[in-house]
């Protein structure tokens, strides 16, 4: 479980000084121990620690943005080596070219063929992806093939 690895980097990045990786742990750590106390009677597992650090991920992209527009460059590269060190203890992602090929299955296994079915393909397409693909990317790609079926048809 990745609970005990972040403890065990914690303790090195305390040693080395590393600031940024363990301001960074320290957010992991206490988003862990907020679910472990939310009394939503669940058990942190694998699936919930990717869940966890996804949103923890979300939030720096967020942030990166915001900098950004504001011209706050110095915060938004605090963030995206934070976003570095996060991406590290997700799942490997899958290339643009994997979602592509995989969407294409999903759509003839449902038999979508416009983009009202888009809610039937994305449902299926998240939970086969989990944590595995960004939303936004799955979320483009299958629009745009479905609207390419419809122009195609």
């Amino acid at each position: 479980m990745l609970k005990e690895k972040i403890n065990e980097l914690l303790k090195e990045a305390m040693k080395s000084g590393d600031k940024i990786t363990l301001e960074t742990l320290r957010s992991i750590r206490a988003a862990f121990i907020e679910f472990d106390k939310s009394g939503s009677g669940k058990e942190l597992t694998e699936e919930e620690e990717i869940k966890i650090i996804n949103s923890l991920v979300k939030k720096r992209k967020e942030s990166i943005e915001i900098f950004e527009k504001a011209n706050r460059l110095d915060l938004a590269e605090k963030e995206k080596k934070e976003l570095e060190i996060l991406i590290s203890f997700l799942p490997q992602q899958l290339t643009e070219e994997e979602i592509s090929k995989k969407l294409d299955e999903i759509i003839k296994q449902v038999g979508a063929k416009e983009p009202k079915d888009f809610g039937k393909v994305m449902g299926i397409a998240m939970k086969e992806f989990k944590g595995r693909a960004d939303g936004k990317i799955v979320q483009t790609i299958l629009k745009s093939k479905l609207e390419t079926n419809v122009s195609n048809n």
